[in-house]
């Protein structure tokens, strides 16, 4: 039978499509995802036993995408978390977030908000600025890794039998006829005609939505590309900033070479965790709820915008990740003064570092054999920057882990609904490089779903009224 609404992955964009198709109307909605169920999914590398390359990454695919295992923050902000102010309106964008953390409210998110004292934050940005460092102020929700899984699990439990969720089932292709999507084809070759589709993969399917789009010839965006380190110090050195804001948001142009370099993913007393993609590994972070560590690590990002001719930054960053592989055979960690000193660290370096770290299958080495000299130069300045506000960031024991790459890299062309130049398809999310966090990418499908749902009730009115047209009796003309 033919499907109302495909949705092609169940992270947080397609989660909240089908959330308001469910709630607002009657639709006969099938969910596809290339990864498992979410209570499925179990990660060898947070049992201990090292990444293994699953195939799919248990940790970006299934339900709940990759939001399922981050410390679920939920940033409220229309500056931060993506690209949808080029779609709406400030106005219109403010009321969007606003709906969406009412709907993360009503499935268990916590009511306490970060970045609302106003005068601390002055006084954090007024110090910021004196180091060259602009803050990005921001109000933010934190759920962490555990209520973040148990929200999205009861977002499951809700949508019920009101969708089909289909769960390892790969999506191969999108079906198109006459310029209008027609279905989507799986990778064991299963065609499942569908009159919209709606294509959410996540930052795990990025790549494969671009072959598509090249495929179907879509034109692409290139978003900038943004690769950097993961940095963790002492708890302690950035409560100043954390307990006020949770997670600080700092953007600085290096003086070397003027390039944007920010702050991304802060998990105050969290872990240093690994990622894969595509049998790659990189290098994330997370936090608990409950479940403390003595650290705080975050992510500093340097945010490339390539130019013609080359057009491929996803496979740029993917290089960078695998050189750090092949050199390691996984993620490299280095002390902050190794890097300094122009030396790599071993194991007896690491371990006289004052800083514990909480990966603990990281292989001592040298970044500097794995980033270009332009990235490492801005990644140091912002450290000494960020060091005039929080002292002992750019301490000799801080320890740095890479690489860390954000592939949000290639956005189709869309309209302001989020529609490709093929009628009834829709992409959404980070893997469409829309978005880049938990609420613009909940956002995101809350704006198709309102689209679809305008499209079915003007078809169902002008289908009610031909039906009223030609049931009504027609007068009799007199011979």
């Amino acid at each position: 039978m033919k499907s109302d609404v495909i949705i092609v992955g169940t992270g947080p964009a397609g989660i909240f499509s089908a959330l308001e198709l469910t709630e607002k109307m009657q639709l006969n909605v099938l969910m596809l995802d290339k990864g498992p169920d979410l209570d499925r999914r179990k990660c060898p590398a947070s049992r201990g036993l090292g990444c293994i390359n699953c195939c799919p990454c248990t940790l970006l695919c299934g339900w709940g995408g990759a939001g399922a295992f981050s410390d679920g923050k939920l940033t409220l902000s229309t500056e931060v978390g993506g690209w949808l102010n080029e779609y709406r309106t400030t106005e219109e964008l403010a009321e969007l977030i606003d709906y969406v953390d009412s709907v993360y409210l009503r499935f268990g998110a916590p009511k306490h908000v970060y970045g609302v004292d106003s005068d601390k934050i002055d006084e954090i940005g007024r110090r910021a600025s004196l180091a060259g460092l602009k803050l990005v102020p921001q109000k933010l929700r934190h759920m962490g890794t555990e209520r973040c899984a148990q929200t999205l699990r009861e977002m499951r439990r809700a949508l019920g039998d009101k969708v089909e969720v289909r769960t390892k089932t790969e999506v191969k292709g999108l079906m198109v006829k006459n310029g209008r999507i027609d279905g989507v084809e799986t990778t064991k070759g299963e065609k499942i005609p569908g009159k919209y589709v709606i294509v959410a993969p996540g930052r795990g399917g990025a790549e494969w939505l671009k072959c598509e789009a090249e495929a179907l010839g879509l034109k692409t965006l290139n978003n900038p590309v943004d690769v950097g380190i993961r940095v963790e110090i002492h708890a302690p050195v950035m409560e100043v900033l954390t307990e006020v804001l949770y997670e600080p948001k700092f953007v600085y142009y290096s003086s070397s070479f003027d390039d944007k370099v920010r702050t991304f993913c802060v998990a105050p007393k969290g872990e240093v965790i690994t990622e894969s993609y595509d049998g790659i590994l990189t290098v994330n972070g997370q936090s608990y709820a409950e479940r403390k560590t003595g650290n705080t690590n975050f992510a500093i990002l340097v945010t490339t915008a390539f130019t013609e001719p080359f057009r491929e930054p996803i496979a740029y960053g993917k290089y960078l990740a695998r050189l750090s592989n092949l050199l390691s055979g996984g993620v490299i960690i280095q002390r902050l003064g190794d890097l300094k000193a122009g030396r790599r660290s071993t194991e007896g370096r690491i371990s006289r570092s004052i800083v514990v770290p909480t990966l603990k299958n990281a292989t001592p080495g040298d970044l500097s054999f794995v980033l270009p000299y332009r990235y490492l130069a801005d990644i140091r300045e912002m450290l000494e920057a960020m060091d005039k506000i929080a002292p002992g960031i750019n301490s000799n024991h801080t320890l740095l882990y890479g690489v860390e790459v954000k592939f949000y890299s290639s956005r189709l062309e869309l309209n302001d609904c989020l529609e490709t130049k093929i009628d009834n398809l829709f992409t959404i999310g980070d893997g469409a490089g829309v978005t880049r966090g938990l609420v613009q990418a909940s956002a995101s499908g809350i704006i198709v779903a309102r689209e679809i749902l305008r499209r079915e009730k003007t078809a169902n009115t002008a289908a009610d009224e031909l039906m009223t047209e030609t049931s009504r009796p027609r007068s009799r003309v007199p011979a």
